[in-house]
């Protein structure tokens, strides 16, 4: 099961890699404006966004639900071949995606933790970061066409959905999460100011994740050259991951604000020296505090700080990623259209309002007396 799951990570986030690295480019060169790009690549954040209140309305992801996402999953990387020069079958085809790989992954991630237990799972999750290396490193040599990244979308599509079914028919036959009924003690109104400041974490990424590949080759940088600053910012990555355990026992919420601030930092270097190579080397550094420590930071308080912690988790990857990734993409899409210069200057400021609420939400439980 061991090598299963491994397998699965690698493909699952091939395919991540290809779409957040490649397929901007892809659209880019196929005409799209900015803008249209920015719409595409909110349709998947939207679904993130919708699909767990259909869940806490009653739909149970079953094994059906599983190997019907699969299905879709492929049948969809399929259609965005055939549609790529029509922009609202594309975008319907991208919305199929989003639904099939927003149902995978957290059918996958239970079987993995009750197979392999809390301390197992980041050396197998690890083989996911790999798989997005790689799959950059030999795209980036092989992308002659357009058609060459959207073949690599439909063979990794189909090689995940069939290592994922085995998964899925060969693991322990019982319920993947347990039924216990909690209180739900998530106001979202009432915590306004946490969802806020992570809300507003990930709009900061809307420019990177979606238009850092086009920003960068815009501004002279080779696209070879683009794909290791990629890969270097995952490898940082996973270094943080592995080794980040000793900083998370500190106090998570100084974690929070003194990552949400650096990521403020890191967008300001790319926009004030976008053709700078050793700068933006350093600020893909940064990648290891903005994205891995701040995100199991923000897992872990959220965590501790809540009874319903399974509920506290579906929101904050649907509110978090799905509605912060969709708001983050239209507003990248509207900017790099119109003020494409200070396209990294919006994701600053988003961050920086990100540490803002995130302070004042420290002040306010500080003033409570609780953590």
């Amino acid at each position: 099961m061991n090598i299963l799951l491994s397998t699965f990570y690698f493909f699952y986030f091939s395919i991540v890699g290809v779409y957040l690295i490649f397929i901007p480019k892809v659209l880019s060169e196929m005409a799209y404006n900015p803008t249209q790009i920015g719409i595409i690549f909110a349709a998947a954040p939207l679904v993130r966004f919708i699909l767990p209140f259909l869940f806490i309305r009653g739909l149970e992801l079953n094994v059906k639900i599983f190997n019907l996402a699969l299905l879709i999953m492929f049948l969809s990387s399929i259609a965005f071949y055939l549609s790529i020069s029509n922009f609202y079958t594309l975008l319907l085809s991208n919305i199929f995606l989003g639904v099939g790989m927003s149902l995978i992954i957290p059918y996958i991630e239970v079987i993995s933790l009750q197979t392999l237990g809390k301390e197992k799972y980041g050396k197998i999750r690890l083989f996911g970061s790999v798989g997005f290396i790689l799959v950059a490193l030999v795209l980036v040599k092989l992308l002659n066409s357009y058609t060459m990244a959207l073949y690599f979308l439909i063979f990794l599509t189909f090689t995940t959905a069939i290592v994922a079914f085995i998964i899925a028919k060969i693991s322990v036959k019982k319920e993947p999460l347990d039924k216990v009924k909690e209180k739900n003690d998530i106001n979202l109104l009432t915590d306004w100011k946490l969802w806020s400041g992570l809300v507003f974490m990930q709009m900061s990424f809307g420019s990177f994740y979606n238009f850092f590949t086009i920003y960068a080759t815009d501004n002279g940088i080779t696209l070879d050259m683009t794909i290791y600053l990629w890969s270097f910012g995952v490898l940082v990555e996973i270094a943080m991951l592995y080794f980040q355990g000793k900083l998370l026992r500190g106090n998570l919420l100084y974690i929070l604000q003194f990552t949400t601030f650096i990521t403020a930092f890191r967008w300001f270097l790319v926009f004030a020296y976008p053709q700078n190579i050793a700068i933006l080397f350093f600020s893909q550094s940064l990648h290891a505090l903005s994205f891995a420590l701040f995100h199991s930071a923000a897992i872990s308080y959220l965590f501790a700080i809540y009874k319903h912690k399974s509920l506290a988790q579906q929101f904050f990857s649907g509110i978090t990623y799905g509605f912060g990734g969709l708001s983050g993409a239209l507003i990248a899409g509207y900017i790099y259209d119109l003020y494409p210069r200070y396209l990294f200057v919006s994701s600053s400021i988003l961050a920086f309002g990100a540490f803002l609420f995130l302070y004042f939400w420290t002040k306010q439980r500080s003033n409570l007396g609780r953590a």
